[in-house]
């Protein structure tokens, strides 16, 4: 369940950065116990202000697309921290083809 969770991830974007936030190397990890997802997640800044954005939409849309989940929950992590190559290559060239300089 742990991939399909993890494909389900892509289809939650960045408020900032038009790239979902798996591609944009955001999710550190994905594990279920218990009926409950587990979401470990940087944010490109630690003070970002979407942290709690992020946390809301990224529960509503799992449990919305998987009813046998109990709960989910985000947990954010900063160690290692973020940085541009934590972006996947295929996440590298959408943004490119936007014109941003990756």
């Amino acid at each position: 369940m742990e991939q399909e969770i993890l494909e389900a991830l892509k289809e939650v974007r960045d408020p900032e950065i038009p790239l979902d936030i798996v591609n944009l190397g955001l999710i550190y990890g994905v594990y279920v116990k218990d009926g409950v997802a587990h979401i470990d997640m940087t944010l490109t800044v630690q003070g970002c202000p979407a942290k709690g954005f992020f946390a809301q939409n990224i529960r509503e849309h799992l449990l919305k697309k998987f009813p046998q989940l109990r709960d989910v929950v985000v947990d954010f992590v900063f160690e290692p921290p973020w940085t541009k190559d934590k972006i996947s290559e295929e996440g590298k060239e959408l943004l490119r083809k936007q014109g941003w300089q990756i």
